[in-house]
């Protein structure tokens, strides 16, 4: 792209250096050590890093031009913006000649279930003979059966979203599930991205670390609903205490459908029953009964699909057609994910006070009345310490033995991360404390019986540990095949 070009295209305060518009620019970085000859190098200012420090780097290493909040003393072309996170958004955009538009995209948005409804929606796509690509924490892969890519955040940075976009219209695939998160919305990550509908899930204590109060986590959510124009759909979880907040930001204009147990609501499942082979219920659909068998389990996994259900009724697929297909699907890797029998051993992402609580009472109903129920997890540091007592409550209340350890410290010491977490512990009198993780799943299987339910929380799908100056390969399921044995 000619600098010309870009100029004329986005907003900026003043020029600095800039003597020939006709340069190229071929590409867009915003880390130092990334720049390629004839980047844009972005200075993005966050959280701990702010990128006008490296901006001299990323210009020894070919950056045509830099993107700035601030004149730097540089003999480098300067764009000045006021604010370079917003500015990189609407610079990718333009970069890659607004990909977005040409497709049709649903962002998936909540505290807990985004990962599985977006594949419970690819699904959905496939089944009605429609091509779906899918981003999200497990990375992005442009139809079902395809390899996971590229999984560095849930919500890629924008130059890496647009380009994902441009890459997917190449493909002449033509529409896009992906999971929208509450970081990527307040930094602006998915701005000028045309979002065609959007899925709200749930809205539980998370991310405080970032956010602060859960009213300014809210506000990040709803900016993906604010966004939707004439045309676009809504699909929000009725049961959810933050519903109505959701539903009132959503224009008139917009289709507005709505999913439920204890709500009325346009998908509704009502009579839901567990069993070891999963859950069954039956759905109303706009007023007519489905019976509907699910080979998941656990209230939401119900949920889940209730979300992926309404979707599909917002997309005008056939409903008999779409519960089938989600009839027929299994979990998502490392969402009560089961990888031994005897003893059963549950790996689960839950790594939230409320999504723990979910998965524990999950576990609880196939516990047998002669098994007792063992929980294993610990809390990321460098994150909302707030969540960590809770938890330990409720891992106290929920399960009959529970072993506290190391989830990610990060740069926190672990022991630290464990003292908060059994501050919420009213005895403990139940508990293991192991913060080394692999010896804690060791220590699950020497107390474990045949019958008992072990659940390994936390990780799940992360194949890795992130401690003060190292991350390590570490993966939760392959601890556990390689200590209780393949089952």
């Amino acid at each position: 792209m000619r600098l010309d070009t870009l100029i004329n295209n986005i907003n900026y305060i003043e020029l600095v250096n800039m003597d020939d518009l006709s340069e190229e620019v071929t590409g867009i970085s915003y880390n130092s050590k990334k720049t390629q000859p004839n980047d844009i190098f972005v200075c993005l200012t966050g959280e701990h890093v702010d990128g006008h420090e490296y901006a001299e780097e990323a210009a020894a290493n070919g950056a045509r031009v830099c993107m700035v909040e601030r004149r730097l003393n540089l003999d480098i072309p300067q764009i000045v913006v006021d604010d370079t996170t917003e500015a990189i958004a609407e610079l990718s955009d333009l970069f890659y000649s607004s990909p977005s538009q040409k497709l049709n995209i649903i962002g998936v948005t909540g505290t807990n279930g985004k990962t599985t409804v977006t594949h419970l929606i690819q699904k959905l796509f496939e089944a009605n003979g429609q091509e779906c690509a899918l981003i999200g924490t497990l990375g992005h892969k442009f139809f079902s059966g395809d390899i996971y890519r590229d999984a560095k955040h849930t919500t890629p940075q924008a130059p890496e979203l647009q380009g994902l976009f441009y890459e997917i219209n190449e493909k002449c695939i033509k529409n896009v599930v992906m999971e929208v998160s509450s970081h990527a919305l307040a930094q602006h990550r998915v701005d000028y991205c045309d979002f065609n509908g959007a899925v709200f899930t749930n809205l539980t204590q998370d991310h405080l670390d970032f956010h602060i109060t859960m009213n300014n986590y809210f506000k990040a959510k709803a900016m993906l609903f604010e966004g939707l124009v004439a045309g676009d759909f809504a699909v929000i979880n009725a049961d959810d205490e933050y519903a109505g907040r959701f539903m009132e930001v959503v224009s008139p204009t917009v289709n507005l459908y709505t999913y439920g147990i204890k709500m009325s609501a346009d998908v509704q499942a009502k009579d839901v029953v567990f069993n070891h082979n999963g859950a069954s219920f039956n759905c109303f659909v706009k007023g007519k009964e489905y019976k509907v068998n699910l080979k998941m389990n656990g209230m939401f996994s119900v949920y889940n699909v209730l979300a992926a259900l309404t979707t599909a009724l917002a997309q005008g697929f056939d409903i008999e057609k779409s519960i089938k297909t989600l009839e027929d699907m299994g979990g998502v890797a490392g969402r009560f994910e089961i990888i031994v029998n005897s003893p059963a051993v549950i790996v689960d992402y839950a790594h939230t006070p409320d999504g723990l609580e979910n998965v524990l009472k999950t576990a609880r109903d196939i516990t047998p009345s002669d098994g007792k129920l063992i929980c294993i997890f610990g809390c990321g540091g460098d994150r909302d310490a707030t969540k960590r007592p809770k938890m330990g409550r409720i891992a106290e209340e929920l399960a009959d033995k529970v072993i506290v350890t190391s989830d990610n410290p990060r740069s926190e010491d672990p022991q630290q991360i464990i003292t908060d977490i059994l501050a919420g512990f009213k005895s403990v009198n139940n508990v293991i404390v192991e913060p080394d993780r692999e010896l804690a799943i060791k220590e699950a299987k020497k107390i474990a019986s045949p019958h008992d339910v072990v659940l390994v929380a936390g990780k799940g799908h992360e194949d890795y540990q992130i401690l003060a100056h190292e991350t390590i390969h570490f993966d939760d399921r392959e601890k556990v095949r390689e200590i209780f044995g393949e089952g």
